[in-house]
């Protein structure tokens, strides 16, 4: 679910950021163990959110949708498409009784739902 996708970037989020102070915190460390000058201000040692954040963030995440909700869903989904009528629907056959498949042929009757006499037919 949406909710489940969010939990899981926050906590690769967080991972990278947990990541990112360890680093800082060694760096610290290290200079003033060695004495080094300031540290740059720019400097970010986890500058994004990489691969190895999101699956370990994976190996934590847990379903918060049961199967049994899905098909529920599942079921009210199909029902709903065919309330509205989209579930059987199908395109008229355009098959041609005459000639080679051109658009010149005649349809005898086969698809005249789509079909009107007079000025309005353009491919006439």
């Amino acid at each position: 679910s949406g909710a489940d996708l969010t939990e899981i970037c926050q906590r690769a989020c967080k991972l990278a950021i947990r990541e990112a102070i360890e680093m800082e915190i060694k760096a610290e460390r290290e200079r003033q163990h060695q004495k080094y000058a300031a540290m740059d201000d720019d400097y970010d040692p986890v500058p994004e959110i990489r691969r190895d954040h999101f699956e370990e963030a994976m190996r934590f995440a847990r379903r918060s949708v049961s199967d049994n909700d899905i098909r529920k869903y599942e079921m009210f989904a199909q029902t709903l498409q065919q309330s509205r009528g989209f579930g059987n629907f199908r395109f008229p056959s355009g098959k041609q009784t005459s000639g080679g498949g051109g658009s010149s042929g005649s349809n005898s009757g086969q698809g005249s739902l789509f079909q009107e006499e007079g000025e309005d037919d353009l491919y006439n």
